[in-house]
């Protein structure tokens, strides 16, 4: 497979997981080694059975792993965010934004989340059942011409990662237009194109495979059946009630400041190169969201729980529990559900595209929340996500009976 990041690049099973855009959509393992393991010291007082006391010594732990990591990773920037109901925050930004011109990075920049687009889009899938505007069950055919097996081929397949759809960000054609000009702008109709040229790989629900092309498919559903452009809708039904005003579904390559630069060796050439500028249209729906670590913090209990931070409900109940039942992903420890993926008890969705990772994620027996931003999506000994490796350092630490890991299994192919 191309290399390209988790959505562009990391597409095996893993990048399934991952909520990786990279071009050719490649998840990565997420065992850190050894050598990246937390460093060892006295466990912090338990604040529960399930997550530690955010003490000033657990806090201490978290730093000296996280800069850990970034060392050992080269990751330029970070910031991670930890926070549990009565307990102190955990927020602390290390590196720079910018290579450059020396900027350091911090909690209030603007990063791009990758595939963390795909909670906020079956989140609008969901919104439309929960009214019975479309049936999860209903073949996409029922709604849209001229998808594959669209006679067969469930809403509901889409959301979960199951249609056979082929991800268009595997194809060998779409990573050279893309990285031969990075700064074009693609139309979902180009897009399902490049999948639609490959056969239907399996029979919907046969397996778990990830595929951006299944959030293309259902991002033009929501345009078709609510009559408002993806980004129109998502900011009056979920960003708004939500809070959330650094957040957003851009059009083009427009990116608010203050932002951080982005770095990824996902390029025509193979050498590393800034990517603040590149054009995340070829996400769209799948990956093309933009926002910061305040608004993240409040996306991972909303999305988990589906109410809205005033109470009120986002998605009812009964669509909510289906959407959080989690299949096996063949992976270990991993269950993907509607949009959402369950790892080890963390329900979220991470993000990955050229330049940018995150990792967004709740603990529900504890409502404890983690967010990571970083700004390289460069894979650490070739095939482990940065992002991922975070995830597990802080969770080794403050929920060791909990711990983020997402090994890549034999068959993962990039």
């Amino acid at each position: 497979m191309p290399h390209t990041s988790a959505m562009l690049r990391r597409g095996a099973a893993v990048a399934v997981l991952l909520g990786t855009l990279t071009v050719p959509l490649v998840a990565p393992p997420a065992v850190a080694p050894a050598a990246l393991a937390a460093p060892s010291a006295t466990p912090s007082p338990s604040g529960s059975p399930d997550v530690r006391a955010m003490t000033p010594a657990t806090a201490r732990r978290l730093d000296a792993a996280v800069q850990h990591v970034m060392r050992e990773a080269n990751v330029p920037g970070v910031t991670v965010g930890v926070w549990t109901p009565g307990q102190s925050d955990y927020v602390r930004s290390f590196g720079v934004a910018n290579k450059a011109t020396g900027q350091p990075m911090s909690p209030d920049l603007y990063m791009r989340i990758g595939s963390e687009t795909k909670t906020f889009t079956v989140t609008a899938v969901l919104q439309l059942a929960d009214q019975g505007r479309v049936s999860l069950d209903d073949p996409i055919g029922k709604y849209l011409d001229g998808v594959p097996n669209g006679d067969r081929i469930t809403l509901r397949d889409l959301a979960g990662m199951r249609s056979g759809l082929f991800n268009y960000s595997e194809d060998p054609g779409f990573f050279k237009a893309l990285t031969s000009d990075p700064q074009r702008p693609f139309t979902p109709q180009q897009l399902l194109a490049y999948s639609f040229r490959h056969p239907v790989m399996f029979r919907p629900g046969e397996r778990f495979y990830y595929s951006n092309t299944n959030l293309i498919v259902l991002g033009l559903l929501v345009e078709k059946e609510s009559g408002q452009r993806l980004g129109d809708y998502l900011e009056q039904h979920v960003l708004g009630p939500a809070g959330m005003h650094h957040t957003l579904f851009p059009t083009g390559n427009e990116f608010p400041t203050p932002h951080a630069q982005g770095y990824t060796d996902q390029t025509a050439t193979g050498k590393v190169e800034e990517t603040a500028g590149w054009n995340p249209s070829w996400g769209w729906a799948a990956g093309a969201m933009i926002s910061n670590l305040d608004d993240l913090r409040t996306w991972a209990r909303t999305v988990a729980t589906g109410v809205f931070p005033d109470g009120t409900t986002m998605v009812g109940p009964a669509v909510q529990k289906q959407r959080l039942t989690t299949p096996s992903t063949g992976i270990q420890g991993a269950g993907y559900g509607l949009g959402i993926f369950d790892v080890q008890g963390w329900i979220g969705h991470n993000g990955s595209l050229p330049g940018y990772q995150s990792l967004t994620v709740f603990l529900p027996s504890t409502g404890t929340t983690v967010v990571v931003l970083l700004n390289t999506d460069i894979s650490y000994k070739g095939d482990i996500e940065p992002s991922t490796l975070f995830g597990q350092a802080v969770t080794q630490i403050i929920s060791p009976a909990h711990v983020f890991d997402l090994p890549a299994p034999a068959s993962a192919t990039r």
